[in-house]
């Protein structure tokens, strides 16, 4: 510039007629301003002369034609960008260096846009989506399956046991029976409702009793005592022509001896040893 500062106040050279610059109100020739002042760029290592734009970056400095990405060398002047160990890059190679790659198209999450973040990975936040119905999942339940995200109704749908009884979702435990899932609490005496996981239970024409009522409705009864024998699958009992006994009823009718194992007779209903039968 040119002003009626008359001499430069480092060689004392007269400025008249001549271009100079101002600093803290003192006027300097131009080379004596840039011997003094000229911050040296980053990457000419070249004094920034007066005349030339000073492009600063936390104090550093750069002439405009040398402030370029290092790894493209495109111009960063009036652009986006970003550094790394102090190397500057514009967004394009930044990302492809040092940016999340999104989970489930492989490409680049750019600086500034939405990442999603679900186990260690990263996604877009249009590629975080139900797996079946594709809808964004945001920050709403899901449930993983086959490394596929999905949001829980669809889930439900697709993939959950639904219970035999009810008809509704089995979301944890539950019991399996006749290949059929049921809800513990679903899974009852078809007669009394007791609760039968994790009890002993006997099953009939596809449903489930509890031992008592299996014995009270079910069992088949002792030809001698009438109570229910073989209430349960290990009870043994002794059978003959469609009646049954326990071990202990079966007795000779007249004498009460033991018959188990041994030879005996019938006499209409009753059963007798070889010795009260043959008299």
């Amino acid at each position: 510039m040119t002003s009626s500062h008359t001499d430069c106040h480092f060689c004392l050279q007269s400025l008249r007629g001549r271009k100079y610059a101002l600093r803290d109100e003192n006027a300097y020739c131009v080379p004596c301003y840039d011997s003094l002042y000229a911050n040296p760029c980053e990457e000419c290592k070249q004094p920034i002369e007066c005349s030339s734009k000073d492009l600063a970056y936390k104090g550093r400095h750069w002439h405009e034609r040398c402030f370029r990405c290092a790894k493209c060398s495109r111009s960063l002047v009036e652009k986006p960008f970003a550094a790394k160990d102090e190397v500057l890059l514009c967004t394009e190679c930044y990302s492809d260096e040092y940016s999340s790659k999104c989970f489930h198209c492989q490409k680049t999450i750019m600086p500034g846009s939405r990442k999603m973040e679900f186990k260690g990975s990263s996604w877009h936040e249009s590629c975080f989506v139900c797996q079946y119905c594709q809808q964004p999942l945001g920050t709403k339940p899901l449930i993983t399956k086959d490394n596929e995200n999905y949001c829980v109704p669809c889930f439900e749908k697709q993939f959950a046991h639904h219970c035999y009884a009810c008809k509704k979702v089995i979301t944890s435990g539950g019991v399996a029976y006749h290949d059929q899932p049921w809800h513990k609490e679903c899974f009852v005496c078809a007669v009394c409702k007791t609760q039968l996981s994790g009890q002993r239970f006997i099953s009939k024409d596809e449903y489930p009793y509890c031992v008592d009522c299996f014995s009270k409705f079910h069992a088949k009864k002792c030809a001698a005592c009438k109570k229910p024998v073989a209430a349960l699958g290990g009870a043994k009992y002794i059978s003959f022509e469609e009646r049954q006994w326990h071990g202990e009823c079966f007795s000779c009718a007249k004498c009460s001896v033991s018959l188990v194992g041994q030879e005996f007779l019938t006499q209409q209903d009753d059963i007798l040893c070889h010795k009260c039968g043959s008299a």
